[in-house]
């Protein structure tokens, strides 16, 4: 098995960023009304809900996609942002995509909740895909 080439600082900022990415996705100047509507959520709910603990679950989570996507890049040789955006993109498609497509469908979720909640995902993957294959 080849060794891989992890840049630790690389896949700290990426984690960062995609969380960064989160915060404007589901706030109110994209779509955070949109998503508390379709999950039955008020801002006064999630004020209440006010814990640290999902936010902490979303940051390790980030550094674990960041990690697992950087082993990908170095495993294809991706070096430029095309390769960075592609290793993103098939990342999402082969994984998130299909996961969530197949949870949301069994749930009986909207689409309009699929496409807001998987698309943050394309995003912050594609993002991350850039920064780990820029930053080798």
């Amino acid at each position: 098995m080849p060794e891989v080439s992890v840049n630790y600082l690389a896949v700290l900022v990426a984690a960062i960023v995609n969380m960064i990415i989160g915060a404007l996705w589901y706030s109110p100047l994209l779509f955070g009304k949109s998503w508390m509507g379709l999950v039955g959520k008020s801002e006064e709910d999630l004020r209440k809900e006010n814990s640290p603990i999902p936010y902490i679950i979303a940051f390790v989570s980030s550094l674990i996609m960041a990690y697992v996507l950087s082993h990908i890049i170095d495993y294809i040789y991706a070096d430029s942002i095309l390769e960075g955006l592609q290793a993103g993109f098939w990342s999402w498609l082969g994984f998130t995509a299909t996961t969530f497509a197949t949870n949301y469908a069994f749930q009986r979720q909207s689409t309009k909740l699929y496409l807001i909640d998987a698309l943050y995902y394309l995003v912050g993957l594609l993002v991350m895909g850039i920064i780990l294959a820029v930053w080798a």
